[in-house]
């Protein structure tokens, strides 16, 4: 399982890349920044205590990943895209995790963007062929970089490539505590990203950081 990160250096990123390492996953962290990318991955691999990620260049992680996970800022996701688009080929599969939303007076708020998920726009901008899931946008960064954390709650999948969309479940279900479920086609992305607004407005309530969902009956 080869996963690369399209925007290494982030908290999600590195959270995520330290979840799937941990689990014996081939993991690269990609910037523009060969030095930026490399020294992200020494800070996890301090962490892990073992050698176990990689930092390179978006290009030479796009050359060596399949499953690329997109973890910008939501409102430079489609430049990332755009940056890269010429070297984007139908064997790639990218993992959008943004979330349009932003905080304020210390309220979260989702920024509407003519009806559509910022997935269903990412989307609109990919090579024909390059197959777009959804995935992780509801789990806090804070606690995926914590591994003394237990995750214990569900990764919504959405997707309307059947394929990629099982192929990110797999991939999904090797991180321990965490149970993927297949959300359907991609227009189910912006209920996602509601969902992460109202986890992130119950943390600010609560006085808490980890809320996250689990959903019982299934």
């Amino acid at each position: 399982m080869h996963i690369g990160f399209l925007g290494g250096t982030g908290m999600e990123a590195r959270g995520l890349a330290l979840r799937w390492a941990a689990a014996g996953a081939s993991v690269i962290l990609g910037s523009r920044s060969l030095e930026m990318a490399a020294a992200s991955a020494e800070s996890c691999n301090e962490i892990l205590g073992a050698s176990l990620i990689r930092g390179m260049s978006n290009r030479e992680m796009l050359a060596a990943s399949e499953i690329i996970l997109l973890t910008v800022p939501y409102g430079q996701a489609v430049d990332a895209i755009e940056s890269c688009r010429l070297l984007l080929t139908h064997n790639h599969i990218i993992v959008d995790v943004t979330v349009p939303m932003v905080f304020r007076e210390g309220h979260a708020e989702f920024v509407e963007q003519s009806g559509l998920s910022n997935a269903e726009i990412i989307a609109g901008h990919l090579p024909d062929g390059v197959p777009l899931v959804t995935a992780f946008k509801t789990i806090p960064a804070a606690i995926l970089t914590d591994l003394q954390k237990t995750l214990d709650c569900d990764v919504f999948v959405c997707g309307d490539c059947e394929t990629a969309r099982q192929k990110v479940i797999q991939a999904a279900a090797a991180i321990p505590s965490l149970r993927p479920l297949d959300g359907g086609p991609l227009k189910n992305a912006r209920t996602l990203e509601l969902m992460t607004v109202l986890a992130a407005e119950l943390n600010r309530r609560y006085k808490k950081k980890g809320a996250r969902y689990r959903i019982v009956g299934i």
